[in-house]
């Protein structure tokens, strides 16, 4: 794994930490995309940054935890821990730890031109609900 892969993943989980959504936004190319799942993909920074947005929000005290990153200047694939309290405006003030992954497509300019992300979401509602 390239050294520099290691530390952008490492920022780039700083940045989800951040409470600033346009942050994460700036890892991503300016064409760039972020698919969480089955959604449709938020394509360019302001959508991104509106995903980024929508989790900070729905998670006042988000943190999230990077647990692994391999790959090498093209691909890459980022294991996190999403760990915060639904807090947010119509929250429901439930706890909700979940672990998941990004597939990285990696730019020339070392920025993300395609995150595909994936996490169980029927754990993810059923730890909102409990």
């Amino acid at each position: 794994m390239p050294t520099d892969l290691h530390k952008f993943a490492v920022r780039y989980t700083a940045a989800w930490c951040s409470q600033n959504p346009a942050s994460v936004a700036a890892f991503f190319s300016a064409s760039g995309s972020l698919k969480v799942n089955d959604s449709a993909p938020a394509i360019g920074r302001a959508a991104i940054t509106e995903v980024a947005h929508s989790f900070m929000m729905a998670f006042p005290d988000l943190q999230v935890l990077m647990d692994d990153v391999s790959g090498d200047d093209n691909r890459a694939v980022y294991r996190w821990t999403l760990d915060g309290t639904n807090n947010g405006p119509g929250g429901s003030g439930r706890h909700v730890r979940i672990s998941g992954y990004e597939e990285w497509r990696i730019g020339g300019d070392g920025l993300i031109t395609e995150s595909l992300g994936h996490f169980d979401g029927a754990d993810y509602q059923r730890q909102l609900e409990a």
